[in-house]
C-alpha cells in the first residue's frame, strides 16, 4: 500500500463507519488485495509432496524464548478477542495457544461478534464440508467490517496452508485483514500489529514446517480434562490426506518436556489428559534417541493422574511395546482409536496406508489378547476412488469382524493437490450414499449391542458438567469413553464417581449416582 492509500484509509476510518465512504474503504482494500496477488503468485511456494517427502527432519529445532513483544504487551487492553474453531482436537488446542497468547496481550475473551475487536476462525482442511462452513461464516462477517473498519478479521489453521484457499480469500474477501498457517502460531503478536496498523491484508504462510516452541502460554477450557500435543505432522502421505502439506512433516517434543507438562496439569487437578499428534504413536521416530509413544506412556503411568488417552493412530506404528504398556493398565487407558479407512488391501494400497487387511487384524488380535476389554474405534472412507462392490464388502466384513463399538464413516470428499484427487472416480453419489447408510447402520447395531452390556452395571464416570440437552442432568465419560448421563449435585462435577447403568441407548448411557460411595461437599 502506498502512501497516498495510507493517508485516504486513515481519513476514512476516522469517520462514521457506517458513511458512504466505506465504499471507498473496500475499493482500497481490493486495490490492495490485487497488489498481493501479485506478491502471491511471484513468491509463495505452495505445499508440495515430492518436496515434502524429501524434506530432512532435522530442518527443525526446538526454542525456549518465546514472549510477548514489547511494543505488544497489553496492547489488548480493554478490547476482546474471539476465536471459531473447526476441525480436529488439534485445532482446539491451537486454539487454546492463541487464546493464551491474546490474554498475555491483556485481550479478553467474548462469544460475541458484535463485542470482539479481533475474530480468527481457525480452519480444518480435511474435508470439504469444513472449507464450505468457514467460507460461509466470512461471509456473515462480512457486515461487522463494514460497520467497524477497525475490527481485525483473520483467518488461520489449516485451510491457510492450502494456496487455492488463500486465492479464493484474495480474490473474494478481501476484506479479511489477517491470513496466517499452523506452523507460526508464535507469531500471532507481531502478525497482529501488522494487521492492525498497517492496514492491508497480512499474508504469512510457511510452506515448510517451523520449529518446535515449547514455552507458549495456553488458555485451556476448564480444569478437568486437557490435551497435551507431543509431536506434530505427519509423514504417512495417504493419498487423499492434505495434513502432511498442512501441518508439515512428523517433529516430536522432547520427552522431558512433555512430561512436565503432564506433572504440572496433575498438579493443578487435572483428571485427564489426552496425548496429540497427527500420527501420534510414531512419536520419537525422529528424535536422536531410542524412545518410543510406549516409553513415554510408561514413564506418564508414574505420575498421579487419573486418565491418560492418546489420539490419533496409525496402525502401521502401533507396536509391541505400546500394547505391552498399555496393558498394565492403570491410569493407561485400553480405550484404543485405530482408523482403518478401507477393509480391502487393494484400496489400502490405492490409499496409501502402507498395510494390508491381513496385517490390520493381525494387531487386532495383538490388543485383543493383551487387553481383552479394550473398546475399538476407528475412522472409515465410504466410495474412495473406484472402490468396487466387492471391497466395499471387504469394509463391511472387517466392521463385523472386529466389532468396532464406534465408527467416523465418510464419504469420500477430494482434496485439492492430493494424489487421489487426480484419480478418476466412477462411483454415483447415490451408490456412496447408499454404502454409507449400509455401513453406518452396522456400525450403529454394534453400538448399541456394546452400550447394552453396560445396562446394571456400576462404572466409573469423570464427571464434566452439565448434559447438553438438560441443564438438570449432569454427563460425563467412562474410562472406555462412553457418555453417561445421570442426575446428582454439581458438587461432584470434576470428580470421577460411580454410576449406575439404567438404561443403555445407541450413543449414551443412562445411569443412577451410586449415594453411599460419593462424598458430596
Amino acid at each position: 500500500m502506498n502512501e497516498e492509500q495510507r493517508k485516504e484509509m486513515s481519513q476514512i476510518q476516522s469517520k462514521d463507519p457506517n458513511s458512504a465512504d466505506q465504499n471507498n474503504l473496500n475499493r482500497i482494500k481490493q486495490k490492495t488485495s490485487d497488489d498481493f496477488m501479485k506478491y502471491f503468485e511471484t513468491t509463495y511456494q505452495p505445499p508440495n509432496m515430492r518436496d515434502a517427502q524429501r524434506r530432512k527432519k532435522k530442518d527443525t529445532d526446538v526454542l525456549y524464548d518465546f514472549s510477548i513483544p514489547e511494543d505488544m504487551d497489553q496492547s489488548g487492553s480493554g478490547k476482546k478477542y474471539m476465536i471459531r474453531t473447526y476441525g480436529c482436537q488439534m485445532n482446539e488446542h491451537d486454539t487454546e495457544v492463541m487464546a493464551g497468547i491474546f490474554e498475555a496481550m491483556g485481550y479478553e475473551s467474548t462469544s460475541n461478534t458484535k463485542e470482539a475487536d479481533v475474530i480468527l476462525l481457525n480452519t480444518c482442511a480435511i474435508r470439504e464440508n469444513a472449507e464450505n462452513r468457514v467460507f460461509g461464516e466470512i461471509g456473515h462477517l462480512k457486515p461487522l467490517k463494514l460497520e467497524n473498519p477497525n475490527l481485525v478479521l483473520g483467518i488461520c489453521g489449516c485451510m491457510s496452508q492450502e494456496e487455492s484457499v488463500v486465492n479464493r480469500i484474495l480474490k473474494k474477501h478481501p476484506f479479511i485483514d489477517l491470513i496466517f498457517g499452523t506452523h507460526n502460531i508464535h507469531r500471532l503478536p507481531q502478525l497482529l500489529k501488522e494487521a492492525m496498523f498497517g492496514k492491508e491484508m497480512v499474508i504469512d504462510v510457511w510452506s515448510k514446517e517451523g520449529d518446535i516452541i515449547e514455552n507458549l502460554p495456553r488458555s485451556r477450557k476448564g480444569n478437568i480434562k486437557a490435551w497435551v500435543n507431543i509431536m506434530y505432522g505427519c509423514d504417512k502421505f495417504c493419498t487423499y490426506c492434505i495434513v502432511p502439506y498442512t501441518r508439515g512433516k512428523e517433529r516430536s517434543r522432547m520427552p522431558k518436556d512433555i512430561i512436565q507438562e503432564v506433572r504440572h496439569l496433575a498438579a493443578q487437578g487435572y483428571k485427564e489428559v489426552t496425548l496429540l499428534g497427527q500420527n501420534v504413536n510414531a512419536y520419537g521416530k525422529d528424535l536422536d534417541i531410542e524412545y518410543g509413544l510406549g516409553d513415554l506412556m510408561d514413564e506418564l503411568r508414574s505420575i498421579d493422574l487419573p486418565r491418560i488417552r492418546f489420539t490419533t493412530s496409525h496402525p502401521r506404528d502401533f507396536d509391541d511395546r505400546l500394547i505391552e504398556v498399555l496393558a498394565k493398565g492403570g491410569n493407561m487407558l485400553d480405550h484404543i482409536h485405530l482408523p482403518v479407512q478401507s477393509g480391502n488391501t487393494d484400496v489400502l494400497k490405492i490409499m496409501g496406508r502402507k498395510y494390508s487387511r491381513e496385517e490390520y487384524l493381525e494387531l487386532v488380535g495383538k490388543i485383543r489378547t493383551a487387553m481383552p476389554e479394550a473398546t475399538l474405534t476407528t475412522d472409515i472412507i465410504v466410495g474412495f476412488p473406484n472402490e468396487t462392490a466387492e471391497q466395499f464388502e471387504d469394509t463391511i466384513s472387517l466392521v463385523e469382524e472386529v466389532g468396532f463399538e464406534h465408527a467416523y464413516t465418510f464419504i469420500y470428499s477430494p482434496r485439492d493437490n492430493t494424489p487421489a484427487a487426480k484419480m478418476k472416480d466412477n462411483i454415483p453419489m447415490d451408490e456412496k450414499k447408499a454404502r454409507l447408510q449400509r455401513l453406518n447402520k452396522i456400525v450403529n447395531q454394534q453400538s448399541a449391542d456394546a452400550m447394552s452390556q453396560y445396562e446394571g452395571e456400576i462404572v466409573d464416570v469423570l464427571v464434566e458438567g452439565e448434559s447438553k440437552n438438560n441443564p438438570d442432568v449432569l454427563a460425563g465419560y467412562t474410562k472406555r469413553n462412553k457418555l453417561v448421563n445421570f442426575r446428582a449435585p454439581d458438587s461432584v462435577i470434576g470428580q470421577i464417581i460411580p454410576v449406575k447403568i439404567i438404561k443403555a441407548k445407541t450413543w449414551s448411557l443412562d445411569g443412577e449416582l451410586v449415594q453411599e460411595k460419593v462424598e458430596v461437599n
